[in-house]
């Protein structure tokens, strides 16, 4: 028997299931009785029973900026990869600037398996998987830069109180810095030594989010990589 609906979230000791089932990643067993270990989205995958961490999972809400990869096209839209335990859909009229005719307009030709897009999430709320839009200025296809991945719990701490952390990242880095709220993050610099001090920052920042003074510590560190006195 299970208590809860796939992909609900769930709190340390909550019931799971019950019965012959395997305990898997953040959960333990007692007796015929699975509980979760850890707050996170529960996940039944046949006899198996386990808790995807939310600290290191992206739940998607409206508004959000996200980076995402194009996984699958269909006769309406795209499949996209968000990050997350959900796949972001990216409707053909979301996308297309003008009416879509599904007879004249080849979707592959806009977008294929394997691109990268700047979308927004517009609708979300667990019962259907998040809808997508690149329609908006600044949106769309990613055709230049790198990627850098943290978890997107980091997200945060990376921006900084009133983004005083990005926008020192951008100042001394000199990079155009594309944060999505997936933990996804798009850098483009002037050169790739640039783009290098930017990635180096910002896995530093992912590591020491938890520590105090790191705005100063960040930029003390990117300055002596380009050499200069602090």
């Amino acid at each position: 028997m299970f208590y809860f609906e796939n992909r609900q979230i769930v709190t340390p000791g909550d019931l799971l299931a019950e019965g012959d089932y395997v305990a898997g990643n953040n959960t333990y067993k007692e007796g015929f009785r699975i509980y979760a270990s850890r707050l996170g989205l529960v996940e039944y995958d046949g006899r198996t029973v386990r808790v995807i961490a939310l600290n290191s999972v992206y739940i998607p809400s409206p508004g959000d900026q996200v980076i995402g990869k194009i996984e699958d096209v269909n006769v309406n839209g795209w499949i996209v990869d968000i990050n997350s335990p959900y796949k972001g859909i990216l409707r053909a009229n979301e996308a297309f600037n003008k009416p879509f005719r599904q007879q004249r307009d080849n979707l592959a030709s806009l977008l294929d398996v394997g691109d990268l897009i700047l979308a927004k999430v517009v609708a979300f709320d667990r019962t259907i998987d998040p809808i997508l839009t690149i329609r908006e200025p600044g949106l769309g296809k990613i055709t230049q830069g790198q990627i850098v991945k943290v978890s997107p719990a980091k997200v945060p701490r990376i921006v900084g109180r009133k983004a005083s952390m990005i926008n020192m990242l951008k100042k001394e880095t000199e990079c155009k810095i594309t944060v999505g709220r997936n933990g996804i993050i798009l850098i483009s610099g002037p050169s790739p030594e640039n783009e290098r001090l930017a990635i180096l920052a910002i896995e530093r920042i992912a590591q020491e989010a938890h520590t105090s003074g790191l705005t100063d510590r960040i930029a003390e560190m990117i300055r002596r990589e380009k050499g200069v006195k602090t």
